[in-house]
């Protein structure tokens, strides 16, 4: 790490000496969150995830096996003779053994774990230094560096900050691949040419369109809500006026056909 950031200081120094008449042009990019937005690392990450669970769930039940064999064998050591003792215990010890390499295979330095990770980034990787090249080669960059990396960078200013033009530009390429239409170049040279300002001052329009529309929605979603209710209460009062008759001429026939019973019955 030291050693980096000597080198660094040492290189940015002569750098400067190199070009003491001309400004450097200095910019950095932050590779974990491009790793984060870009959506293909995201669904292969979460794959390898999953098999780093299924890893640990066997190492687990690995280590609680030989625990059991452990316990086992000194509940029944007293019951033993040194000769089954000496085979359960080199059976133990093998496999710890098996477990341990198993760990190693799975976890060690050249593990599958390390492979796998370095095939899952090397790809985007290789985006992004394909994207860092034609941004620094478009913008006449001297220098960009991964904050992340030991590269010694304390402190940079956001202006320097090229992670979103490396998302953009990698984003741009996905799109060439996927142009079916002329109409849809058309559209993506002309997205091309806008800058990031230009990007966003559209996503902040583009926003408040849809912040309009969705205000628009609401008011017509509460108009809506109120005319349900209304035409609601109404139903309701129709229903009870409704019942209210049919229960009156309900008990109008009733006591009709009470006096009729009754007169029936005098006679």
């Amino acid at each position: 790490m030291l050693r980096r950031t000597f080198l660094l200081i040492v290189f940015i120094a002569l750098g400067f000496g190199t070009y003491a008449q001309k400004p450097m042009n200095i910019g950095y990019v932050d590779m974990e969150y491009i790793l984060e937005n870009v959506p293909e690392y995201q669904q292969a990450s979460t794959q390898l995830d999953q098999r780093v669970e299924d890893w640990q769930i066997e190492i687990e039940q690995k280590r609680n096996e030989i625990a059991e064999m452990k316990s086992s064998l000194e509940n029944e050591r007293a019951l033993l003779t040194p000769e089954l003792i000496e085979e359960r215990e080199e059976e133990i010890a093998y496999q710890q053994e098996q477990a341990t390499e198993y760990e190693q295979k799975r976890f060690g330095p050249k593990g599958d774990y390390m492979i796998q990770k370095r095939q899952l980034i090397k790809p985007i990787q290789d985006q992004v230094f394909a994207a860092v090249q034609e941004i620094a080669e478009t913008r006449n960059f001297d220098f960009i560096f991964d904050r992340n990396a030991e590269s010694g960078m304390l402190f940079a200013k956001n202006r320097f900050d090229l992670s979103d033009q490396v998302l953009r530009s990698i984003n741009r390429a996905a799109n060439r691949r996927q142009i079916e239409t002329k109409q849809e170049e058309l559209e993506l040279e002309r997205a091309e040419a806008r800058t990031a300002e230009e990007d966003e001052e559209l996503s902040a329009r583009e926003q408040a369109i849809q912040d309009r529309k969705n205000e628009r929605e609401a008011l017509i979603e509460e108009r809506r809500r109120k005319q349900d209710s209304i035409k609601e209460a109404r139903q309701k009062k129709f229903e009870e006026r409704r019942e209210r008759i049919l229960r009156e001429r309900q008990e109008k026939r009733d006591s009709i056909q009470a006096a009729r019973t009754k007169k029936d019955t005098i006679n």
